[in-house]
């Protein structure tokens, strides 16, 4: 039987959906190259915002037709189903199985029952978000690894809390397992995973499976994020595992001690992604963000100076109810102060199930659209200048794939979050190597020639 995905959202959704093809190869399913002749299609969907599920529903509206001319199963999965349930079903008939993320210990179940052509029986079990032990794409020298799930923070505009739920860390034994797994396979880029990644906190017993690996662990109280990173470092010493990254940190959490611990570790990438949201205290209290402008900036300040050469991005959210003129230049004065090296810009949209969605003195659309230009036009000035500065640098970059522009070429990153082009072939995938930053063509830089990395 054959199976096809369609995922859209977080990069947590992209880990999820491998680790739900990882339990599909093991029952003997191959994936399809199309969406039309495959037995069974799963679309895994996103509810951050309107359009991503007006998105779905135009998927939807597909597959119900392609049903009518032939029969597979359709399930649909991810927050949208969290949100939606079996009122999805409701709206579109041609859905099969609606399964939230809380619920995806059902899906061997599933697939059994569709094996068998019999029904799936619901059973009453509470909802648990589970992790699953892998989440590898297969024949990917990069990885993504969730540590946590869900989110507590409850801010005003977001609709995570109510459709990923409740905060849930994973059992560092676990994730020590599956790092090292990965190491074995040769993967040499993991990134950690979680809506809110440096809230991680375990108050379980800490057991950890024998190996050539010895971990030491001084611990008062509960495993925290810098904890875990800390076991992360001693876990890949010596593997093929060379750098590491983290999303999304939040600036609430983000202690002295992880700071300590990202300094002395030299395998986590000098490139942090630290959602400001907004520049106006005002605003950011009525976002229920729990930090102000002078604390953010603060903490960009302690970064710097304990991670030289940190690059930084961002998520700015613009037209928040309420907001003015003045915000809106407390705004762009906080950018001008930090300097990001790029950011998700984007305005307010209501979004039903917040505490925002009611709030009153809306910013008019037009205005928010004015005002979100100035804030991107802001942000590629200062994106240009910091690129600019680069050339002529001497940089690591890991080989990600080939040039879409130049079937001679091949594309990397750098440990920052900058995108090299340089000469080479499909060799060189998911290698390192030295390269020397020459030009520059929009926000992609140009190399001409790549030292492979020897002993990496």
């Amino acid at each position: 039987m054959t199976y096809f995905f369609e995922t859209y959202g977080c990069q947590m959704n992209v880990a999820e959906s491998a680790a739900m093809e990882f339990v599909l190869k093991e029952r003997g399913w191959t994936p399809s190259g199309d969406a039309e002749e495959a037995d069974l299609v799963v679309i895994n969907t996103c509810s951050v915002r309107a359009t991503a599920e007006k998105r779905v529903l135009g998927r939807l509206a597909h597959y119900q037709a392609l049903k009518k001319k032939r029969p597979f199963t359709l399930m649909v999965t991810g927050c949208m189903a969290e949100r939606l349930g079996e009122k999805l079903k409701e709206r579109v008939p041609a859905v099969d199985y609606v399964m939230g993320p809380a619920y995806r210990s059902r899906f061997p179940l599933i697939l059994e029952a569709i094996e068998k052509g019999t029904p799936f029986v619901e059973t009453d079990e509470a909802p648990v978000y589970r992790f699953a032990s892998s989440h590898l794409e297969e024949g990917a020298f990069r990885s993504f690894v969730p540590i946590m799930h869900g989110c507590n923070n409850f801010c005003s505009y977001c609709i995570v809390p109510y459709v990923r739920g409740r905060e849930v860390s994973r059992d560092p034994a676990s994730i020590l397992e599956e790092i090292r797994l990965l190491a074995d396979r040769g993967v040499r880029e993991i990134t950690l995973l979680g809506q809110n990644v440096n809230s991680y906190r375990w108050e379980g017993p800490l057991s950890f499976p024998e190996g050539p690996w010895e971990l030491q662990v001084w611990r008062e109280g509960p495993l925290t994020f810098a904890g875990l990173l800390e076991l992360i470092a001693q876990t890949i010493e010596g593997t093929p595992i060379r750098w590491v990254r983290f999303l999304s940190s939040h600036p609430k959490d983000f202690s002295p001690e992880v700071i300590r611990v990202l300094a002395e570790h030299p395998v986590f990438c000098r490139h942090l992604h630290l959602p400001v949201q907004h520049g106006s205290d005002r605003i950011l209290s009525a976002m229920n963000r729990r930090y102000t402008k002078g604390q953010y900036l603060d903490l960009v300040a302690r970064l710097r100076e304990a991670l030289p050469g940190l690059s930084l991005s961002t998520d700015i959210l613009i037209g928040f109810p309420g907001e003015t003129e003045e915000d809106l230049e407390a705004t762009l004065d906080l950018m001008e102060k930090v300097r990001f090296l790029y950011a998700y810009m984007y305005h307010f949209n209501p979004r039903e199930g917040t505490a925002a969605y009611s709030l009153p003195n809306r910013v008019p659309e037009e205005v928010k659209r004015q005002r979100l230009a100035r804030v991107i036009e802001l942000q590629k000035h200062h994106t240009r200048e910091q690129l600019k500065s680069r050339l002529g640098s001497p940089v690591r970059v890991l080989i990600e794939g080939i040039s879409r522009k130049n079937a001679d070429e091949v594309l990397g990153r750098t440990e920052r979050d900058e995108m090299v082009v340089v000469p080479g072939d499909a060799s060189l995938i998911g290698t390192f190597g030295e390269v020397t930053l020459s030009s520059l063509r929009g926000n992609t830089f140009r190399a001409k020639e790549f030292v492979p990395c020897h002993g990496d």
